[in-house]
């Protein structure tokens, strides 16, 4: 006799299980690209081992996957750049060790990685800040350009931070104007633009900065500040700067 007070429930769609390493690397290995790997080389992105895989397809990983600090970090200690990319993107920042922070800033070989690794990873975790000041003051090229690209990020995504959380920034950003290597310089740029970018009075203490900078006159600073002085002054850019008060 059926019980018409207690319905069957309907039937749905079961849940897919977690993804594995091995389901991620053989997902990652039927959607291989060569072709986009020498691509990615052109710009100057470490391509050992690469896949050769677009962003987009990373991105959806991503959000199948969603949040698994034990899986990012399998996939973080395999080395492939695709890897790396998705490691920080699925890591849980409130069980991150600071010590496994800091192995992987140590291990970073390529830009794109370092600045996904950044903006997915480092942004998100309470002492940010004390990390882009630490980070950019480190000799090793991609540790220090990790540094600057945090500065970068939360200049985007720190809404709430004062105009005061950035002085400090913007000291060691003067002072490292010199470096001539090409990733830290472009970070370097990219963080100067990106504060000065926030509002009408960041926007100033940049320009400041930047002119300070120009005044050094190494090939570096000259390439930093011109190019930063370039966009800050920009009518477009200072019109939206003046459209958010």
């Amino acid at each position: 006799m059926v019980n018409k007070l207690r319905p069957t429930p309907p039937k749905g769609p079961k849940a897919k299980p977690p993804l594995t390493k091995a389901a991620v690397l053989a997902r990652m290995a039927a959607h291989a690209d060569p072709a986009a790997v020498a691509g990615k080389a052109r710009y100057g992105i470490d391509v050992a081992n690469a896949f050769g895989l677009p962003m987009p397809f990373i991105r959806g990983l991503a959000k199948e996957i969603g949040r698994d600090q034990e899986l990012a970090l399998a996939l973080w200690r395999t080395g492939i750049p695709e890897c790396r990319l998705l490691a920080p993107m699925i890591a849980v920042p409130a069980e991150f060790d600071d010590s496994v922070l800091e192995t992987w800033v140590g291990e970073l070989t390529s830009w794109d990685v370092c600045d996904g690794f950044c903006a997915s990873l480092v942004t998100k975790l309470p002492n940010a800040w004390g990390k882009a000041l630490a980070w950019s003051k480190r000799e090793e090229e991609f540790v220090r350009r990790a540094g600057f690209a945090t500065m970068a990020w939360l200049a985007v995504y720190a809404k709430d931070a004062a105009d005061k959380d950035f002085q400090p920034f913007l000291k060691r950003i003067e002072r490292a104007a010199d470096d001539p290597r090409r990733v830290v310089k472009k970070a370097v740029n990219w963080a100067l633009r990106q504060i000065g970018k926030r509002n009408r009075a960041l926007n100033a203490a940049a320009i400041a900065t930047a002119e300070r900078i120009l005044a050094r006159d190494t090939a570096p600073a000259r390439w930093i500040a011109r190019d930063a002085l370039k966009e800050l002054r920009d009518p477009v850019h200072l019109a939206r700067i003046a459209a958010r008060g």
